[in-house]
């Protein structure tokens, strides 16, 4: 049976940064299932000392010490949390510390530095971009398509609504999305709206059994979602992407973040970084 805590994600602002880096260090200990709990906006002492009160409160109910991972930027707050029973591991102190005596600089402890809109012209265009990627899903419009930095295509329910979001919300990227249908494998064509644009194409393909438990939890008892449909469409989408000279990727087993950072590297789109 695997042995298990509870891990406190603690920050002054979103937890976002706490929860990726912690979530990276803890799924490197497999026989260990953790309880992860995210505390945000700890960005007052007597913030702190709540935090506290729930960190020991964890410890006495789990019968161990929790784990707490911290993003706090003002050190009078991170003392305070730095007192529960807790293992407490403080990134600030871990990284910053280092970076001040390599570069000669005192760090600003500033609150909110790496998730904030301080920085309006890049903000608004992660906005934009995930609004183009919503008016341009599935196909629901084909207006503007020439803007999308890419276009993703291949069957329904192959994964590209959602990495499409990701890449416009994590790196600012304008992605599209096209579905392929049974008339498109007919004629062995691209879509007429996607001839132009074969440059900004990116396929995503999937397994047919895979596809089939998607599509029946979706529309059960259909033609749609029939294993036999679901291996003549995947079948056809492959067939015709390597046709058209479009490169693809299997999403079978692949988490979005991956299917993200592939296209990323491979259809060389600019990565920002937010």
């Amino acid at each position: 049976m695997a042995q298990k805590r509870t891990a406190f994600f603690v920050s002054d602002r979103t937890g976002i940064t706490a929860e990726m880096l912690g979530h990276s260090l803890l799924t490197q200990f497999d026989e260990v299932s953790f309880n992860e709990v995210t505390l945000p906006f700890v960005d007052s002492v007597d913030k702190a000392h709540e935090a506290v009160r729930r960190i020991n409160e964890q410890a006495v109910d789990d019968g161990a010490r929790s784990i707490v991972i911290s993003t706090l930027a003002r050190t009078e707050i991170a003392q305070v949390v730095g007192m529960a029973n807790a293992l407490f591991l403080d990134c600030f102190e871990i990284f910053i510390s280092p970076l001040e005596r390599e570069l000669g600089k005192s760090a600003s402890h500033v609150i909110g530095r790496t998730h904030n809109v301080s920085d309006f012209v890049n903000y608004h265009h992660r906005i934009e971009s995930v609004n183009y990627t919503l008016s341009h899903d599935d196909g629901l419009s084909s207006r503007d398509l020439t803007d999308a930095d890419v276009i993703l295509t291949g069957v329904s329910r192959s994964g590209k609504t959602p990495t499409c979001l990701y890449l416009a919300m994590q790196f600012g990227i304008r992605a599209a999305n096209y579905p392929l249908i049974p008339e498109d494998f007919e004629s062995m064509q691209l879509p007429e709206q996607l001839q132009p644009l074969r440059k900004k194409l990116y396929g995503l393909t999937i397994r047919p059994e895979r596809l089939h438990r998607i599509r029946t939890e979706r529309r059960p008892g259909s033609k749609y979602a029939t294993l036999a449909n679901c291996e003549f469409e995947v079948r056809e989408a492959e067939a015709l992407l390597r046709r058209e000279g479009v490169p693809y990727l299997d999403a079978t087993t692949k988490s979005v973040e991956e299917l993200a950072t592939t296209i990323l590297q491979e259809a060389r789109l600019i990565r920002r970084i937010y």
